[in-house]
């Protein structure tokens, strides 16, 4: 449930973006700070209360361990991703949730594609078969960015949230396999977040 897009995008200009592993209380609080608007400002997140960074560490640390990861533009933190566990039972484990969050002066530059041409094959490359995305109806921007990249709507859930005094759906995007599922998955991996940062120059 991510990603509104409004007019807010900075000029086209030359910038270093860098997508990074999220580890540690440091970037627990960058996480929770792009985070909060979005609660106390919308209803593309449900929760009402902004987590502690305390909180937000353990959603980080939390078993499985799976990818949390933070963009930085010239520097500066600029939105972040992550995948959760689906549902809590066990026959859900190869399935997993993914956001994206970005802060409102990165709108509408391609950020949030960048963080999930990084973060899918990474939760792919775990063994993860079938990935989620619940987005608050409505909201075009995240139904875009989640179709360009390949997920499709699989149904609404209605009248799921109640926020600021209204009722919202809920849409549910799933990004299928290529092929048919495997008959016999392997259960999934922890995530490592000792890779190196992936830094890439771009002309937005």
């Amino acid at each position: 449930m991510e990603l509104i897009q409004r007019a807010d995008a900075p000029p086209a200009t030359e910038s270093q973006i860098v997508i990074r592993p999220a580890v540690g209380r440091a970037d627990a609080a960058i996480i929770r700070e792009i985070y909060a608007p979005w609660i106390l400002e919308t209803a593309i997140s449900f929760e009402e209360v902004v987590p502690s960074v305390d909180e937000m560490l353990g959603r980080m640390d939390a078993r499985p361990r799976m990818p949390w990861l933070i963009a930085e533009v010239d520097g500066e933190p600029a939105g972040y991703a992550y995948a959760c566990k689906h549902a809590a039972r066990a026959a859900y484990r190869w399935s997993a949730d993914v956001s994206v969050y970005l802060k409102a002066g990165q709108r509408g530059r391609g950020l949030g594609r960048r963080l999930y041409a990084q973060l899918i094959p990474q939760v792919r490359a775990l063994g993860y078969v079938t990935l989620f995305a619940g987005v608050t109806h409505p909201n075009p921007a995240s139904v875009g960015l989640h179709s360009a990249v390949g997920f499709e709507l699989v149904g609404v859930h209605p009248n799921t949230g109640h926020k600021f005094g209204r009722w919202h759906d809920v849409g549910w995007y799933a990004l299928s396999p290529a092929g048919d599922p495997p008959p016999a998955p392997a259960e999934p991996l922890e995530w490592d977040p000792s890779g190196p940062p992936s830094p890439e120059a771009a002309t937005d």
